[in-house]
């Protein structure tokens, strides 16, 4: 008896962890992903073709359990966390990575928890902190260090750090917007039309990507099935199981692996690795973040109403 009356409380205590786990590890091989095939495939018809191989995984499992519409509520959050993550971000991200190397690029996505604590501030009323202000001081010097160490090729490898910030900024505002829909529909629901929406937004890219796949290798290919079907499909999936049920501390050391896996993934499978001054200045971005974590003597009336908050996404 005891047993049995044990192991649901031990599921609902690890299952989000876990889901978050799961997404970490899959958010970080995307990265490397997005450098290979974007050899092949330009950002927007790599998109594209993501979007849809995720599409029709998460259509097929929604159709299986019959999950249905997402109830009025919900709609806001998905409309714009699809225009915004699932379209404009992964735009975004893949041109980056067309300029800067997976493990750079990871490195400052992930400074996307400081943009969502900001914009949390700002429109959730979750105030602004000093710890959370000192910390995006810091992150923006060391997203000022990755640029220095980057811009000795020209203007090319600087714009990449600029697209990697522009693809935190989408990524951190997709977050905020979607969280709200949880409330009013599931996981499956939320990622399934979220990415529904993400692949209308990008569209405008099928005569590319139906060009470009006439001539793309087969290997490049295959990465963006496998974008679609186990970073996509899968991943945000079990991302939006975590958000609905825990908080960002509990997850923040978990989400923290990720950009140090894709500088693991992009040596062992690409054997790329980040300059020296770059990995700085990546540490950096990160210690900003931790500085924003540290919780000050204060607002005690905000406590109960913080907005968990993902600390990596891909």
């Amino acid at each position: 008896m005891n047993t049995s009356s044990g192991t649901p409380g031990r599921w609902a205590r690890w299952a989000a962890p876990a889901a978050a786990s799961v997404t970490v590890v899959l958010w970080a091989s995307a990265f490397v992903s997005i450098r290979s095939a974007g050899e092949a495939y330009s950002p927007g018809a790599l998109a594209l073709g993501r979007l849809l191989a995720g599409a029709a995984v998460l259509g097929a499992v929604a159709a299986v359990r019959r999950i249905g519409l997402p109830p009025r509520g919900a709609w806001p959050g998905i409309l714009l966390s699809g225009v915004l993550w699932f379209g404009v971000y992964m735009v975004v991200l893949n041109w980056g990575e067309r300029e800067v190397d997976a493990g750079t690029a990871a490195l400052l996505v992930n400074i996307g928890p400081l943009l969502i604590a900001l914009l949390g501030g700002a429109l959730l009323g979750e105030g602004l902190p000093r710890p959370l202000l000192a910390g995006v001081v810091v992150s923006f010097a060391g997203a000022v260090v990755v640029g220095l160490s980057t811009s000795g090729d020209g203007g090319a490898s600087a714009l990449g750090v600029v697209l990697c910030l522009l693809a935190a900024g989408s990524y951190a505002a997709g977050v905020v917007a979607q969280k709200p829909a949880l409330r009013h529909a599931g996981a499956l629901q939320v990622t399934t039309y979220g990415c529904l929406v993400g692949a209308v937004v990008c569209l405008p890219f099928t005569g590319t990507l139906l060009t470009e796949l006439r001539t793309a290798p087969l290997g490049a290919t295959l990465n963006m099935v496998y974008l679609g079907v186990f970073p996509t499909a899968l991943a945000f999936t079990t991302w939006a199981f975590a958000l609905s049920r825990t908080t960002a501390g509990r997850m923040g050391a978990t989400t923290y692996a990720v950009p140090a896996l894709v500088v693991l993934m992009s040596w062992a499978l690409l054997g790329e690795v980040p300059a020296p001054l770059a990995l700085a200045g990546g540490a950096l971005c990160l210690a900003g973040v931790a500085v924003s974590r540290r919780r000050g003597p204060a607002p005690a009336a905000t406590t109960g109403a913080r907005t968990p908050v993902p600390d990596a996404a891909e």
